[in-house]
C-alpha cells in the first residue's frame, strides 16, 4: 500500500477531455486538457511528474492517459469509480462537474492509502482485445442466427436472402473459431506450464483455463483465491436487516461475467468428476440448497483449486485435500 507522500492529483478522465484538480499550499487548482498526448503533456509541465496520480477506471478512456504517466515516472492510482462513489456519498457530497469530481478524486488520495497501479504486459493487452473482439462476433453472430430462424416463419422466403445470411453467419462462425484458436495459442505460449496445471482439473477445459489465466492476468497480482472469487463476481451477497428482513444470498455479479458463464457451464461437469466438486454439490443439495446454488458454489470451488495449483504448482490430485479443499 503507498500512504501517498507525494503530492496528490485528481484526474477526472472522459473521452476528450481530462480534469485535474491538484493543491499548491491551502489553494486548489484546476487544469483541464485533451485526453490525447498534447494534453498529457499540458498536465504535466502544469502538475509535474512527481505525484501521485488519482483516476477512476473509466472503460478505456483512462489507459493512455495512465501509460503516460507511469512512462513519465508518476505514480498512478486507478481507483473503482464505486469505491469512489460511496466515498463522495460519505461525505454527503452533491452535484456532479467535471471539476468537482476530479477534486474528489484529490481528496480521496489524500486521505486513503492507494494501491499503485501498474501496466499490464503487452501480450495480455493484445490478447484482452482479441477476446473482446470474438464476444462482439459471437453476437453478431447470434444475431444472425436469430434473422434466420425468423425468415423460416415467413409465408413467403427469399433464397437470395436466407443464402446471404447463411453466408454471413458461416463467415462470422470461421473468423470466431481462427480468433478463439490464435488466442489459446498465445496463451499457450506465454503460460504454458500454468495452462497445463489448470487443464489438470476435472471440469476445467483448455478454453477455459486459457479464460481463466487471461481474466486473472497469470494470477500474478493476487494474493488469495478470495480476490479472485471477488473479482470473478462470485462473492455472496447477504440482504438482512434486524428480525424483519432476510433476502436470499446472492453473489455480488460485479464484473467477470464472460468467465461466470463459462464457470457455470463447467461446474456440470466438476460436479460428475471432480472429487471435492462432486462432494460439495452432494452437500449442499443434501441440505436442501437449489441446484443452482449448489453449481455456483462448485465454480467457486474450481477458483480456489484453480488458485491453489497455479500457486503451488502441484497438478490437480483428488486425494490431495489441501488443494481440493
Amino acid at each position: 500500500m503507498h500512504a501517498a507522500p507525494l503530492p496528490v492529483v485528481g484526474l477526472d478522465v472522459s473521452k476528450a477531455t481530462v480534469a485535474a484538480c491538484y493543491q499548491r499550499g491551502t489553494h486548489l487548482h484546476h487544469v483541464e486538457v485533451s485526453n490525447d498526448s498534447a494534453g498529457f503533456t499540458h498536465l504535466l509541465q502544469d502538475c509535474g511528474a512527481a505525484c501521485l496520480f488519482v483516476l477512476e477506471a473509466t472503460g478505456t478512456y483512462y489507459l493512455a492517459l495512465a501509460y503516460h504517466l507511469h512512462e513519465q515516472g508518476g505514480q498512478v492510482a486507478v481507483v473503482n469509480p464505486l469505491v469512489i462513489k460511496r466515498f463522495i456519498q460519505m461525505h454527503l457530497g452533491k452535484g456532479k462537474t467535471d471539476r468537482q469530481d476530479a477534486q474528489w478524486l484529490l481528496r480521496y488520495g489524500q486521505q486513503q492509502a492507494v494501491k499503485c497501479w501498474q501496466p499490464e504486459e503487452a501480450l495480455l493487452v493484445e490478447c484482452r482485445q482479441l477476446e473482446q473482439v470474438t464476444e462482439q462476433l459471437l453476437k453478431q453472430k447470434t444475431m444472425v442466427a436469430n434473422s434466420l430462424e425468423a425468415l423460416q416463419h415467413q409465408p413467403v422466403i427469399s433464397p437470395l436472402a436466407q443464402q446471404r445470411l447463411q453466408q454471413t453467419w458461416q463467415l462470422l462462425d470461421d473468423q470466431v473459431r481462427a480468433l478463439e484458436a490464435e488466442l489459446l495459442a498465445l496463451l499457450d505460449q506465454r503460460f504454458a506450464q500454468e495452462m497445463k496445471l489448470l487443464c489438470s482439473i476435472p471440469g476445467i477445459s483448455r478454453k477455459t483455463a486459457g479464460m481463466l489465466l487471461l481474466f486473472a492476468g497469470g494470477f500474478v497480482r493476487l494474493d488469495n483465491y478470495r480476490q479472485l472469487i471477488a473479482k470473478a463476481g462470485l462473492s455472496p451477497r447477504e440482504y438482512t436487516s434486524g428480525t424483519s428482513i432476510r433476502g436470499k444470498t446472492r453473489i455480488t455479479k460485479m464484473g467477470g461475467a464472460l468467465l461466470r458463464s463459462k464457470l457455470f457451464v463447467c461446474s456440470f461437469s466438476a460436479k460428475r468428476s471432480n472429487a471435492a466438486c462432486k462432494a460439495l454439490y452432494e452437500r449442499l443439495v443434501a441440505k436442501g440448497k437449489n441446484g443452482k446454488v449448489a453449481l455456483i458454489a462448485v465454480c467457486n470451488k474450481l477458483l480456489k483449486q484453480a488458485f491453489a495449483i497455479v500457486k503451488s504448482g502441484v497438478p490437480y490430485q483428488a486425494n490431495f485435500t489441501k488443494l481440493a479443499a
